[in-house]
């Protein structure tokens, strides 16, 4: 990280610098200790959240996961009890898996406002380093398409199969073709809920009007990689384009990402969404289970792989035509999973007409 460029964290409509720091990785990273020594506490923000008064004194109440309270209780509880007794208050966290909200109660309002301070920040931390659950899509695993993908799967191994690193392991499921708009962490329903409300929102601001209340037709043609040699390729996609030439499936994409990135439930990962629909993925060959999703699976994606030569691939199939699809819906779908279809299950959808 350019320590003249620290990374900014929003909570509660604040921005907050991140100092570098030399960090150290952990076996049992979910029992790491934190620390907030006494600097942590300087031009803490008191009207970023509600603090209550009491008969007792003040008290404040933060909705958080369950999955994250063992960050904030930390090995053998030692993180809860340092909190508190470095900000003189009280954490109450409900029952492991019981969703609810941590109430911080003190004496004094500076006490409570601080706790609440480092137990975001330190949220906001962990919350970064958990594998995401949910992603922004558009389903192409329409049956012409997928009939395409499939000559184009018999036709890459027919040709290229003496390629080094090429094999069947390598084609992504048809019935899960998609493009990916941006990966989300949602721990529980209501966060899940929160999600899908945006959706409905982001289709009255702004999707309608750029989408006309019509599908959006797209022509699924040519192939490009990810990297930068063709002859260690990881990711093969096959590209999208408005077939009337137009950037409203990348206004629609840029937009959505946007409003989601400000709500707080997805992070900024590029200026602008690649709109791409993963063909081939080396990720894929090391365990077929993995989540055939796109580039975005986290910074560990890209270790030990086993890339593949695909000259002869972008050589012989640089204009494959797919087919065109209409673009009904963006999906909030889930990770891991399975509808009749086959694609994703949905946990919601903003649909264009």
């Amino acid at each position: 990280m350019d320590v003249l460029r620290p990374l900014l964290i929003r909570i509660g409509g604040r921005v907050y610098r991140k100092n570098l720091v030399q960090e150290q990785a952990f076996p049992r990273e979910e029992e790491e200790d934190f620390y907030a020594g006494p600097g942590d506490c300087a031009d803490e923000p008191c009207g970023a959240f509600v603090v209550e008064e009491t008969e007792r004194g003040f008290q404040c109440r933060v909705e958080v996961p369950s999955p994250l309270y063992k960050y904030i209780i930390g090995k053998k509880g030692e993180t809860k009890k340092r909190l508190e007794a470095e900000t003189r208050t009280s954490i109450s966290i409900p029952k492991p898996g019981v969703e609810g909200e941590i109430v911080i109660t003190g004496q004094h309002r500076s006490g409570v406002t601080s706790a609440r301070t480092r137990i975001d920040v330190l949220l906001d931390s962990f919350r970064k380093k958990q594998p995401f659950t949910h992603f922004l899509s558009f389903a192409l695993n329409q049956p012409a398409i997928q009939q395409r993908f499939l000559q184009f799967k018999e036709e890459v191994l027919e040709k290229c199969s003496k390629d080094h690193g090429v094999s069947s392991s390598l084609f992504q499921n048809p019935a899960k073709l998609h493009l990916t708009l941006g990966t989300l962490v949602l721990l529980n329903e209501q966060e899940i809920q929160k999600a899908c409300d945006l959706l409905q929102r982001c289709k009255e601001d702004f999707v309608d009007q750029i989408a006309g209340g019509q599908p959006l037709t797209v022509e699924v043609a040519g192939v490009e990689y990810m990297n930068d040699d063709p002859a260690m390729t990881d990711v093969l996609y096959a590209k999208v384009r408005m077939k009337d030439g137009s950037d409203r499936l990348q206004m629609v994409a840029d937009q959505l990402v946007e409003r989601f990135v400000a709500s707080g439930l997805m992070l900024k990962e590029w200026d602008r969404v690649k709109l791409h629909a993963t063909v081939m993925n080396t990720l894929f060959r090391k365990d077929p289970t993995e989540e055939r999703n796109s580039t975005m699976t986290g910074k560990s994606s890209f270790k030990e792989r086993e890339s593949f030569n695909g000259q002869n691939i972008l050589k012989l199939f640089e204009n494959f035509h797919f087919g065109e699809v209409q673009l009904d819906s963006v999906r909030l779908s889930q990770r891991f999973s399975s509808d009749a279809s086959g694609y994703y299950a949905t946990s919601g959808q903003l649909c264009f007409s």
